[in-house]
C-alpha cells in the first residue's frame, strides 16, 4: 500500500510502498478515504514530541470503509476506566502506532464508529481529534450552558474552530480571537458575535467593550497573553486549556483567581464516552467541520507545509484514492 512515512527529523513524510497490515482478532483494517492533519503531526516531524520513532506513518484522523460500512476512527487509544483523566497506557493514533496517512490503517475494532451520514468523507476525516478535544473542553470540563458568553482563542485552527461551531450550536454567545482579521470575519460569518486580533495591543479592551465579560474561555496558547484572559472573566468563570503553543504563563494573578472564583481546567483529547457524546452532538446539530484545503496523498508534503504556515481556516485534508483491487 502507499503511505506517507516519516523517516527522519525535520523532513516531511514521503510517499512509499509499505506492506498492508494484517489484522489480528479484535482489530479492524480500515481502508482510508480521507485523513486530516493536526499540529501534533507537525510537532512530531520537528522532534517536539515525546517517544518519536522512525520510520512511522503519522496521522490521527481518518474516515473510510470497514466491513462495508462508512466509518470514522476515534484516535484516542486506551483511555482507561477513569472518566476524569486518561490512563498511563493512553496513546494517540499516529505515534507510536502507525496512523491514517496511508491506504489502510489497523486499529482496535472498538475505535471504529459509523460516519455521521450528513458528512462527506473529507468532512468526516476532519472531525475526530479536533471534535473530541473541542467537545470535552467545552462541555465535559467547562460545562457550557446555553446563553453563556464564550471566548474562543486562536480561531481558525481545527479544535478552536470546532469549539466555536459547537458553542454556537449549543446556544452560547460566542466571541473569538485570531491573529488574522480575515479569520475573525469568517468566524463571524459562521455565527460568532465579534472578535479581536490578538496582534493588536488593545485586544483585551476591545473584547471587554464588545462582551463585558465571559463565562467560559477556551484557550490553547497560554503564554504572556493568558493573564489578560483572567481580567475578562465574569465571576465563577471557567477557563478550559487544551494547549500551550505560546509557552509558560508569566504574571498570573492569584487574587483574580480567588476573588472571582475562577476555575482553570486542563483538558486533553477525551474518553470513549466523550467521543460517543461528541458524535451524537454533531449528528443532532448536523455540524459540518470546515475543510480548509484538500491534497492528494501523493502531495503529502504540500499538506504539511500548508499547516505549518498557519494560514489555514479549518482542517487540512489528505485524500486517498480508492484501492483498485478491492471493493467496499
Amino acid at each position: 500500500m502507499k503511505a506517507l512515512v516519516l523517516q527522519e527529523k525535520n523532513v516531511w513524510p514521503a510517499l512509499q510502498e509499505v506492506p498492508v497490515p494484517t489484522p489480528s482478532e479484535g482489530e479492524a483494517l480500515v481502508r482510508i478515504s480521507a485523513a486530516a492533519l493536526n499540529h501534533r503531526d507537525i510537532w512530531i516531524v520537528k522532534g517536539m514530541y515525546p517517544g518519536i520513532r522512525y520510520p512511522v506513518i503519522l496521522g490521527s484522523d481518518g474516515a473510510g470503509y470497514w466491513e462495508g460500512r462508512e466509518v470514522i476512527i476515534n484516535p484516542g487509544m486506551n483511555w482507561g476506566d477513569d472518566p476524569r483523566v486518561q490512563s498511563k497506557a493512553f496513546s494517540i493514533l499516529g505515534l507510536p502506532a502507525n496512523g491514517t496517512l496511508a491506504e489502510y490503517v489497523l486499529v482496535p475494532q472498538q475505535q471504529v464508529y459509523d460516519k455521521p451520514p450528513h458528512l462527506n468523507m473529507q468532512e468526516a476525516a476532519a472531525l475526530p481529534l479536533a471534535g473530541l478535544t473541542a467537545y470535552r473542553v467545552l462541555f465535559t470540563r467547562c460545562g457550557l450552558q446555553p446563553g453563556e458568553k464564550v471566548l474562543i482563542s486562536g480561531v481558525g485552527g481545527g479544535v478552536a474552530l470546532l469549539a466555536c461551531q459547537m458553542a454556537i450550536a449549543a446556544g452560547a454567545e460566542v466571541y473569538v480571537t485570531s491573529g488574522s482579521d480575515e479569520k475573525i470575519q469568517r468566524a463571524i460569518a459562521l455565527g460568532a458575535r465579534a472578535g479581536a486580533n490578538y496582534r493588536k495591543a488593545d485586544w483585551p479592551a476591545r473584547l471587554k467593550e464588545e462582551a463585558g465579560g465571559f463565562d467560559v474561555i477556551i484557550d490553547s496558547a497560554g503564554g504572556p497573553g493568558f493573564p489578560e484572559l483572567l481580567k475578562l472573566c465574569r465571576p465563577a468563570a471557567r477557563i478550559g486549556v487544551y494547549g500551550g503553543t505560546r509557552g509558560a504563563i508569566p504574571g498570573l494573578s492569584p487574587q483574580l483567581l480567588f476573588w472571582k472564583q475562577i476555575s482553570i481546567l486542563g483538558s486533553t483529547m477525551g474518553s470513549d464516552e466523550d467521543f460517543r457524546q461528541m458524535l451524537h452532538f454533531v449528528n443532532t446539530h448536523r455540524l459540518r467541520p470546515i475543510v480548509d484545503k484538500v491534497f492528494p496523498l501523493e502531495e503529502g508534503p504540500r499538506a504539511f507545509e500548508r499547516l505549518d504556515e498557519g494560514r489555514q481556516f479549518g482542517k487540512v485534508i489528505v485524500s486517498v484514492k480508492p484501492h483498485p483491487h478491492k471493493r467496499f
